[in-house]
């Protein structure tokens, strides 16, 4: 009778870690304790802790010594084994001899690098197996939706990232770097901006720029113009130019990739509205079929061929979880270099995982992530959000809106670097400004790095686009340039 061949059994695998190695740091740093602890300090930069090491003893002595060395304590073979007796720990170590082997079985201290890079290599493909394990088990957790999922197993991974060498400035590289920085702004003489300068004189007198790692909050009431507000920032970062298509000051005159997460509208209707303002076009007269089509035409080719190369990336998926969101945002930043992130509109971001706890709590969650995500891909993010009812209800005939009427939670108002308030006096019957159709206020109700007050500008209402607005006695909208739209021929 044919035997049937048997299948080979597939080799059993360790866990990555390397005995040997992290006993070469532990005895390097028991032969250069008498030194100048040059090797802790190694440890230290290069992310070593006590959960680097595999084995307990190795972790337990490693803690021990990391202890001794931040209290000032002496460091060497005796003064660690009264240490662990001290704390009935020196059986867990296997007693006094194994202290003094770890000196007999290291030559030399010259050679700890290696070691520590050998214990720091390990201890990266433990934790990235232990999050794949985790990944693989969350998978077959059906209450839990696979986008989310996807974006919190991304963000484990990128953690781990994070901890390899060189990922966090010291103290010294922030202060040398941040001198770098005014030093470029000196030489860039008066008038520069410390971030992407928005476009717009005004707003960037005030703001001095879109910083990174900021959250920018730009919130008003239904209709006022917001998005087109946060569109035509992002066309002027993404273009290089500001409003009235002038080349931006200093190192900023040129193109900046912009990330937009569009959540309310269609990227063809973003791109409706920007072709529309940035030709001088209202959109009404296409699509009711007036006015000359040939000019109409001309105007709206010239446009297209300058957006065309606006590194401008639309994501219109709506409903997206906040995760998801940072998953996607972390993508664009990789493969797109994105400099400037726009969110249309909070609200309309949800987060599973808070949902069932009130809408104020998963608001409030919500903000913390885009937060962390500003911080994380260290550049700004401009979100809009909803201001609720509250300036119209409060008898004040000016509805000016104030920090409280963030819709929804208070820790968009908390967890934001600038909150931009817009409202426009026209929608307000008893405003003294009413009859003023084209002013636009931008209150900078909170600026955490600089002043607040408000920005005056204009806005077309036809073009949904805005402009500088140059209110006598204000030396810096001196040389404002018209609005190119002002001139537009009857006939268009």
């Amino acid at each position: 009778m044919p035997t049937t061949p048997s299948v080979p059994a597939a080799p059993l695998r360790t866990i990555p870690h390397s005995t040997e190695a992290e006993r070469g740091v532990l005895g390097s740093i028991l032969l250069d304790a008498a030194g100048d602890s040059r090797v802790l300090d190694l440890c230290t930069e290069n992310g070593i802790v006590a959960e680097s090491f595999f084995t307990p003893a190795y972790r337990l002595l490693f803690e021990t010594l990391f202890e001794m060395s931040r209290a000032a304590l002496a460091i060497d073979p005796l003064t660690l084994t009264e240490r662990l007796r001290a704390l009935n720990r020196l059986e867990e170590i296997g007693g006094a001899a194994t202290i003094q082997a770890l000196i007999d079985e290291t030559p030399t201290a010259a050679h700890a690098e290696y070691y520590i890079n050998i214990v720091r290599q390990k201890h990266l493909l433990r934790a990235v197996i232990s999050c794949a394990r985790d990944a693989e088990r969350r998978c077959f957790d059906e209450a839990v939706s696979a986008d989310l999922i996807l974006g919190e197993v991304e963000q484990q991974f990128l953690s781990i990232a994070d901890r390899r060498e060189g990922t966090r400035l010291t103290w010294p590289q922030a202060i040398n770097n941040t001198m770098g920085h005014i030093d470029r702004l000196f030489s860039l003489g008066p008038g520069s901006v410390a971030g992407l300068p928005t476009g717009f004189k005004n707003l960037d007198t005030k703001l001095k720029g879109l910083r990174n790692g900021e959250m920018i909050v730009l919130a008003a009431r239904p209709s006022m113009g917001k998005t087109s507000l946060a569109m035509n920032i992002a066309e002027c970062v993404a273009l290089g130019k500001d409003i009235y298509g002038r080349a931006m000051k200093g190192d900023h005159d040129r193109p900046h990739a912009v990330g937009v997460f569009s959540l309310e509208m269609s990227t063809e209707s973003l791109a409706m509205r920007m072709l529309c303002g940035f030709a001088g076009v209202p959109s009404f007269k296409i699509e009711q079929g007036f006015g000359n089509i040939k000019n109409i035409n001309q105007q709206l080719t010239r446009a297209a061929s300058e957006l065309t190369k606006a590194p401008i990336y639309v994501d219109d998926a709506g409903g997206l979880d906040v995760m998801d969101m940072r998953a996607r945002a972390r993508r664009m930043k990789k493969r797109y270099k994105i400099e400037l992130i726009v969110i249309d509109y909070l609200q309309l971001c949800n987060c599973r995982e808070f949902a069932k706890q009130g809408r104020q709590i998963e608001t409030s969650q919500i903000s913390g992530q885009i937060k962390a995500m500003a911080k994380e891909l260290n550049l700004p993010v401009i979100v809009l959000s909803q201001l609720s009812r509250a300036p119209e209800q409060r008898g004040d005939k000016t509805n000016k809106p104030k920090l409280s009427d963030l819709r929804d939670s208070g820790a968009i108002e908390q967890d934001a670097d600038v909150v931009l308030l817009l409202r426009r006096p026209c929608k307000a019957p008893g405003d003294p400004e009413f009859d003023d159709t084209r002013l636009a206020i931008v209150d900078v109700a909170k600026h955490r790095n600089g002043p607040t007050g408000e920005v005056r500008l204009d806005f077309d209402d036809a073009l949904t686009r805005f402009g500088d607005r140059a209110d006598p006695g204000l030396s810096a909208t001196a040389d404002i340039a018209p609005d190119p739209a002002a001139d537009i021929p009857d006939d268009l």
